[in-house]
């Protein structure tokens, strides 16, 4: 890869920022040993992880004893939904989400479905937005669950999360689950004031390293374990916990809400100047909506193909994405702009730029420029 690039898939992952990955090295040289050991070195490293949880928990206004360390997103949300289920299946079989939640979510509801529980697959407005009227009439006598994620990872609509979280607190058998894996680090979320009773969280996505998250449970939250062995994390997740990619999380954890603020109003700025010029680029429509989190911007470009128009850009440099990295390589067709009502001409020509605290405002007019120059020539060879 050449030196100088533009990186704008940030949604995907993000570059490890160099105060992690030092945490990381001092803490995989200097505190190697298993935490669950009872010598010496393994309980220098339970020290470690005991502190990192009680840094985690004050970074989230929470109980150390709530945080439960896992390997990113997509586990976080698989233990929130199958260990809801299987737990409380007692109580009922109904689960509401949305249908344009990560495939995280999605999947692991249908996989539900094939063992007989009763999924509610919310539709979404324009915006892709759930209407909250929509979740109070889903809900039933019955529901044990509701999943609706905070910030979409396609188009960046932010969902009411503060109004549902009031309609499920209405349900004392139904818990509510908060997939805030693109919001943490961008836009605030009280978790006790949404009435969350667990949300996940990825390391990767905030400058940390893969292979790192959380998923908060509620202290009076029980989950059905989807990995049994040795007892860690509060028998919810056994397994050698991962020290060293525990400390650099909650570094990683730590910056981004010290930059919270900051990093927002200087993506929410760079967002208005690529959504202006991308207005007044010939044969672009924008996907996402005017309200939404500052750094997504999805658009199509009708009659390319997304692909094409990535791998042109790739060569000045500049790396953005199509959908989801976890469904890019699946069907043409993204189910997030079918599911906010886009014709299928778009919706499958979606294109997603994603910025970070890294990217500049030179960046975005340099690629505003070069989208212009590809699309018109792609345009011209298909003539």
């Amino acid at each position: 890869m050449e030196a100088n690039f533009i990186y704008l898939d940030n949604s995907a992952t993000t570059k490890p920022s160099d105060q992690v990955l030092e945490s990381f090295t001092k803490a995989s040289a200097q505190y190697f040993g298993n935490a669950s050991s009872i010598h010496g070195i393994g309980m220098d490293a339970d020290r470690l992880l005991r502190k990192s949880r009680e840094q985690a928990a004050s970074l989230l206004q929470v109980s150390p004893n709530e945080i439960v360390f896992t390997s990113g997103g997509t586990e976080g949300n698989n233990i929130a939904i199958k260990g809801i289920a299987l737990e409380h299946q007692n109580r009922g079989k109904h689960i509401i989400t949305s249908t344009i939640e990560h495939p995280s979510v999605l999947e692991a509801c249908q996989g539900l479905e094939a063992l007989g529980f009763d999924v509610t697959y919310l539709d979404v407005d324009e915006s892709g937005l759930v209407d909250v009227s929509s979740v109070k009439a889903a809900m039933r006598d019955d529901t044990i669950l509701v999943s609706i994620m905070h910030v979409n990872n396609e188009i960046g609509s932010v969902q009411p999360i503060k109004q549902i979280g009031e309609i499920v607190a209405n349900y004392p058998k139904a818990f509510f689950h908060v997939d805030h894996v693109q919001g943490f680090g961008k836009l605030p979320l009280n978790l006790d004031e949404c009435h969350i009773d667990l949300c996940t969280i990825s390391g990767h996505k905030i400058h940390g390293l893969k292979g790192t998250g959380i998923l908060f449970v509620k202290h009076n939250v029980k989950l059905f374990s989807l990995a049994h062995g040795g007892g860690q994390e509060r028998k919810i997740r056994s397994g050698t916990e991962n020290v060293a990619g525990i400390v650099a999380l909650v570094k990683a954890m730590r910056l981004a809400l010290e930059s919270q603020d900051e990093v927002n109003a200087k993506l929410t700025s760079l967002k208005h100047i690529l959504m202006e010029q991308l207005q007044s680029t010939e044969g672009i429509v924008i996907n996402t909506p005017e309200q939404s989190a500052p750094h997504i911007i999805n658009f199509s470009a009708p009659g390319l193909k997304p692909e094409v128009v990535i791998h042109a850009l790739e060569e000045f440099g500049i790396y953005i994405s199509t959908k989801s990295a976890c469904s890019s390589k699946s069907a043409d067709e993204s189910a997030v702009l079918i599911a906010c009502g886009k014709e299928r001409a778009v919706a499958i020509s979606g294109l997603r730029v994603s910025m970070s605290k890294e990217t500049t405002r030179e960046e975005i007019e340099y690629f505003s420029q070069q989208l212009q120059e590809v699309t018109e020539k792609l345009r011209e060879v298909m003539r």
